[in-house]
Parts: C-alpha cells; sequence; structure tokens
C-alpha cells in the first residue's frame, strides 16, 4: 500500500509535489476533452431501446379502455401505463398519475402547486418564511427547485443509513419547515438506500407543520448494478394515517428507456391526487399517451423492466469498476480522499481533504475532463468543507472512462500536495 500523505516529511512531500506535478501536465499535454458533468446514459445504453420505436407496425393505437392515444383524454394516464407504475412502486393505480418525460415537472409543478394553492391549508407564499430540508451531498436540481421559489434551504448530513434522522426530527418542530426533498434508494451523488428504520422514522415524522411534504424521488428504484441490491422499504406501507398525505413519490423511466423521451410518474394519497389533477385540468389537456402506450408495449409488466435492467447493468458495472479500480489503484493509502461504492444508481461521490475540491475541479478543468461543478451537491452551490466530487461514470465509453479517471485521481493528490505543502 502506498505511503499515507499525512505520514510524510516535508522533503517528502515536496519530492512527491513535483513528481505529482510533471504527471500532470503530461496528462495535460494529451489535449483531452471529456465531459463527466451530469449522469447521462451513454449511447450503447440509448440503443437498447430502439424496439420501442417499432410497437406500432401493427398500427394499433387503442388503449385498453378504447380510447385512440393519438386523440385527447385521460388526462391521468392511459390505465396500463398506471398499472405498470403501480406494479412497479408497489402502490394502487387510484394513486398514480402518469406524467410527461421528466419527473422533474411533476416536482416543481408541485411545489409551485404547494406555494400559490396550498397543500390543504393556506398557501405557503402566504405564510411568510418557508424552508425545506435538504439532505446534502444531494441532487442539484432539488436544490434549485428550492432556490427558485425563494425557499430557505437546511442542510441535512446524509449518515450510511440515510439521512440524520435526530437533525430532521428536530428541525420539524419548526412550522416555517414545509418539506424535504430526497433520493431514497441509491442516492444522489453517494449511492446511499435509506435503511428500514430512517424510512420508518420519516414515515411517522411529528411536524409542527400540518402541510409539510417530502418529495420522494425515487428515481433509481431499479436501478442495480449488482446482484446484491439494495432493498428500500415502500414508504407508503409504513405511513400512519396522520401523515397520509405526506408523501409525494415521483420517478420515471428516464434512464431506463430515453431520457429525452421517457415516461414519468407520481404517486400519492388519493386526497393528492384530486388536488393535483384540479390543477392539472387547467394546465394541461392530456400528456403523451402514445409514448405511455409505446412503453406498455415495449416492457409489457415490471418483469419485463426488470430484465431491461440488466442489460443496462451490464453496460454499466465495467464503467463503475473501472472508476473504483482507478481510484482504489491511485489513491488507496494516501489518506487524502474516500469514495463510495455503489451497489446501483448513477454516480459515485469522493470525498477529498483539505478543501482541496474546487482547485481539483479546477486542475480537471485545465486537463480537459469537465465534472459536476464542486459544490453543486450542497444547497446554493456552497460545499461548508470544499470536499464533495461528484463523479458521472455513465457517458463515456470505458476507454475515455479511463482516461478522464487518471486525470483526476492525478489532480486530486496535485490538489492536497499543494494544501499540504503549504
Amino acid at each position: 500500500m502506498a505511503k499515507s500523505y499525512l505520514s510524510m516529511s516535508a522533503a517528502e512531500l515536496q519530492a512527491e509535489l513535483e513528481s505529482v506535478k510533471k504527471e500532470y501536465e503530461d496528462i495535460k499535454a494529451q489535449g483531452l476533452s471529456i465531459d463527466m458533468s451530469r449522469g447521462k446514459p451513454g449511447s450503447d445504453q440509448l440503443d437498447i431501446s430502439d424496439g420501442m420505436l417499432k410497437v406500432f407496425d401493427d398500427g394499433n393505437f387503442k388503449c385498453e379502455a378504447g380510447l385512440d392515444v393519438r386523440n385527447y383524454g385521460l388526462l391521468d394516464g392511459i390505465p396500463e401505463c398506471k398499472k405498470l407504475f403501480a406494479d412497479l412502486l408497489e402502490v394502487k393505480p387510484e394513486n398514480v398519475i402518469v406524467g410527461g418525460n421528466s419527473s422533474l415537472s411533476l416536482m416543481f409543478d408541485y411545489v409551485s402547486q404547494c406555494m400559490y394553492q396550498g397543500a390543504g391549508f393556506t398557501p405557503w407564499s402566504q405564510q411568510g418564511k418557508v424552508k425545506f430540508l435538504c439532505p446534502c451531498p444531494g441532487y442539484d436540481r432539488h436544490f434549485a427547485i428550492c432556490e427558485y421559489f425563494g425557499i430557505e434551504m437546511i442542510n441535512i448530513p446524509m449518515t450510511a443509513e440515510g439521512p440524520d434522522m435526530d437533525a430532521i426530527e428536530e428541525a420539524v418542530k419548526d412550522s416555517s419547515v414545509k418539506g424535504m426533498f430526497c433520493v431514497p434508494k441509491y442516492s444522489n451523488p453517494q449511492g446511499i438506500t435509506f435503511s428500514a428504520e430512517t424510512v420508518k422514522r420519516i414515515a411517522n415524522l411529528d411536524t409542527a407543520a400540518d402541510d409539510f411534504r417530502i418529495i420522494w424521488d425515487n428515481a433509481y428504484c431499479v436501478h442495480d448494478l449488482t446482484e446484491t441490491t439494495d432493498e428500500l422499504v415502500n414508504i407508503f406501507d409504513v405511513l400512519p394515517e396522520k401523515n397520509k398525505d405526506m408523501v409525494i413519490e415521483v420517478a420515471s423511466t428516464s434512464k431506463i428507456s430515453y431520457p429525452g423521451a421517457g415516461v414519468s410518474c407520481l404517486v400519492s394519497s388519493v386526497d393528492n391526487i384530486k388536488a393535483i389533477l384540479k390543477r392539472l385540468t387547467v394546465q394541461a389537456i392530456s400528456y403523451d399517451k402514445v409514448n405511455m402506450l409505446r412503453h406498455v408495449k415495449f416492457f409489457k409488466d415490471v418483469q419485463g423492466i426488470k430484465e431491461h435492467m440488466q442489460l443496462h447493468a451490464k453496460i454499466l458495472k465495467p464503467k463503475f469498476d473501472a472508476v473504483i479500480d482507478t481510484l482504489n489503484s491511485d489513491l488507496a493509502g494516501l489518506g487524502i480522499a474516500e469514495w463510495n461504492e455503489p451497489n446501483g444508481g448513477y454516480f459515485i461521490s469522493l470525498d477529498v481533504t483539505g478543501g482541496s475540491a474546487s482547485r481539483v475541479g479546477v486542475l480537471c478543468k485545465e486537463a480537459g475532463v469537465t465534472l459536476t461543478n464542486v459544490g453543486a451537491t450542497f444547497p446554493y452551490g456552497k460545499d461548508p468543507t470544499d470536499s464533495n466530487i461528484r463523479i458521472a461514470p455513465t457517458f463515456p465509453t470505458p476507454e475515455v472512462l479511463s482516461k478522464a479517471v487518471k486525470v483526476l485521481t492525478v489532480s486530486v493528490k496535485l490538489a492536497c500536495l499543494e494544501n499540504l505543502t503549504r
């Protein structure tokens, strides 16, 4: 194992710095241009869904309700697509609304509804300061929604079991705390799945605000990389009656079929579904039912989705392994970085010491590798310890990915050595 930088003498650190500087300059001279800023599927992943484009060759555009899906109607989605999502998420079809291609839009629209129409009570915008709990590191798009609506964000540290429940249970004693965003399975970016105990404590929260809402963003519900899959407790199975309206779950096929042409869904209580549909009757005539039926014809049922996800895993697992292997070979034992090894999801989370993450981001960019903006995994783009880096390994080819991760590890060593030798 490599000698820890933390145990090196000043002379040893200086010598190591000069060596790593030379390695960095050699890499920089390669003139790379690699974008790893977002978790996008690669073209090989998109290809495995192309059979979906041929499912209407039979000329049958009618759903099981007898409606031609090319026409208006069925605002909440066609019955067979509602059932597909219901089976996938283990809920009842009457608790499901099927949307367009983006679950992000469903989340944005729901928060907007709460701000201006309320969540069964006075609109949030008329109640003074509104606050949201934000487990972090977390998903930058969640934070962007809060920032757009002027919602104050409160950092909640993530643990190996999920968000710090002691901190959450204390925070919800404040009636101005109206909600929480979270990714409960294979969290973005750490790949953590909430433990059964964490899910139960979330479900049983005793909140000061009667209109507290949890946006349960189950984006990676079937995105396993290995046979050692993480199991997530269905929060609706453990919700007490007093909290029956508290959870708004969303999911989509964005990283199952096509990100730009998938199908999303929203799951909640009957009363919440009624309130959302009341808004939707003004907002929309109907979502893309052709796409809904296309997905049902292609996948047929949940088993079809799971078999399809195994094809994704065969493509993605070698990429995740390549990142982990390089991190282990280049950084293990140096005492300057820690990382997760997730069983699923779309990201790997890397934490570096000494407040060096921003410098790593700059060094990578100068060497031709664009990462997610450092700080983006925290509210307001401000990582209080300047330590977290989100690695998105899915889009590059394995060959390109290997080069990118080498740039990353050399940049980590250089940034940390610069700090240690100051």
